[in-house]
């Protein structure tokens, strides 16, 4: 029986999809990121294939592709639920600064000890391999984050968006780098972000204006599509794309502050505001579905043999810890005291892959193990799920204490009232007016 049949494919991405939902469901109770759990089913699933085709076949095409989309799809996902206030200003400029400094920070130090432990590591290629190591992942912490306050909820969606966008302009800038023929400075690539800015606004204008006078129902695909081939021009013309995407959402998303006073007169308010409901709907549930498939082909093509190697767990721990370090003292610099569970809070996945993927072949290098990057997303997922759990108990017996405080308080007050009702009783007539004051 062919294993891979039309039936068969079928049958099975629609086990997976069920599966990834229900998934969801267990980690909003447990804290566990579901992406997780997806991983390891597509390691039973790789392990159960090889039991009918010793030879799998290669699934980097597909993986490459899911991890392009499902990108677009989270960055337009946060997008559209950033609100663009002035009281959010100060939050914005914060989480990006934390952002770029993580960023920054973590793809030195994991360069340095790449450089130092992998054999053929020049200081160039080190950078590549670290920089995809660096970037927080928004694919994970996104849907993980929903149970915080909401401050330090917007804190992770703001800061999580930008180390994404931040990190893959870090990566192309750093391979630009490769080719100096190409022109690549600093004054080409601060040109190529406002380049890429302009044309985004313009983008966005076009669109909402466009589709708003389109009066077909199904028109949300086609606004998908739209962005979508404005990514991949932009990726050819060597443009930083995912600032469109995220320009886009944060114009449909705020329209009101991206037409002021008289511009107003262009928009169709009832229009914008079911694109804008039912893009939300569709930008959530296809970010669902690719993540839930990006996951598990990525889990199906782990090697589980390289975690075992002692060369890999001493570097992936050296790099991890730097993590934390690295975040630590940033979070106390701009947030203070107050920095739990966020410092936790800082797992690495589907762009780590993505990227890694993306490695030119002159800046690969042979003896750089693939474990090191399945042990940090691994670790970094398990430590986050660890600090949500233990901030979830947290929560819990603060609420069950001030439950006990209210309760004792309710107490006494009763007491102290019976009290009162029994002397106001047992007082002489002439009281009569401590009576009246009490309502009798």
């Amino acid at each position: 029986m062919e294993i891979f049949s039309s039936y068969n494919l079928i049958i099975g991405a629609s086990l997976i999809v069920v599966l990834s939902f229900w998934f969801n469901g267990i980690s909003k109770k447990t804290n566990i990121p579901s992406v997780l759990m997806l991983i390891v089913l597509g390691i039973i699933l790789q392990y159960a294939l090889k039991s009918f085709m010793p030879n799998l076949p290669n699934f980097d095409g597909a993986l490459e592709l899911l991890g392009i989309i499902g990108l677009i799809m989270i960055v337009l996902e946060a997008a559209l639920e950033l609100e663009l206030k002035k009281s959010k200003i100060i939050p914005i400029l914060k989480a990006t600064a934390i952002a770029l400094l993580g960023l920054i920070g973590s793809a030195w130090v994991a360069a340095l000890i790449l450089h130092y432990f992998i054999e053929d590591m020049s200081i160039q290629s080190a950078w590549l391999y670290a920089t995809p190591l660096s970037i927080l992942s928004s694919a994970i912490i996104i849907p993980s984050v929903s149970g915080l306050s909401e401050h330090k909820k917007e804190f992770h969606i703001y800061e999580s968006t930008f180390s994404d966008i931040m990190g893959i302009m870090m990566f192309y800038f750093l391979i630009g780098g490769l080719n100096p023929s190409e022109g690549t400075g600093v004054t080409a690539f601060a040109g190529n972000i406002a380049l890429t800015i302009s044309i985004a606004l313009i983008a966005s204008y076009a669109i909402i204006l466009v589709f708003q006078r389109i009066k077909s129902q199904a028109k949300q695909f086609l606004l998908i599509a739209v962005l979508l081939l404005l990514y991949a021009i932009g990726k050819k013309m060597h443009l930083s794309s995912l600032i469109i995407i995220l320009i886009f959402g944060l114009v449909i998303a705020n329209v009101k502050l991206f037409f002021p006073g008289k511009t107003k007169v262009f928009l169709e308010s009832e229009r914008i505001h079911q694109i804008y409901h039912e893009l939300h709907i569709i930008t959530l549930e296809t970010a669902f579905i690719v993540r839930t498939f990006f996951f598990v082909i990525f889990g199906i093509t782990i090697v589980l043999s390289s975690l075992f190697n002692l060369t890999v767990v001493f570097v992936s721990l050296l790099i991890i810890v730097s993590i934390y370090i690295i975040r630590f003292i940033i979070l106390k610099l701009f947030l203070g005291k107050d920095i739990t569970p966020q410092l936790f809070i800082a797992p690495r996945g589907l762009i780590t892959v993505l990227l890694f993927y993306n490695i030119p072949k002159e800046a690969q290098v042979a003896t750089f193990e693939s474990g090191i990057l399945l042990f940090v997303i691994i670790a970094t997922s398990l430590v986050m799920t660890w600090a949500m759990i233990k901030d979830k108990r947290k929560m819990n017996t603060l609420l069950d204490e001030i439950d006990e405080e209210v309760m004792e308080r309710n107490e006494a007050e009763d007491i102290l009232n019976n009290t009162d009702d029994h002397e106001i009783e047992n007082m002489e007539p002439q009281d009569n007016t401590l009576k009246a004051s009490k309502g009798e």
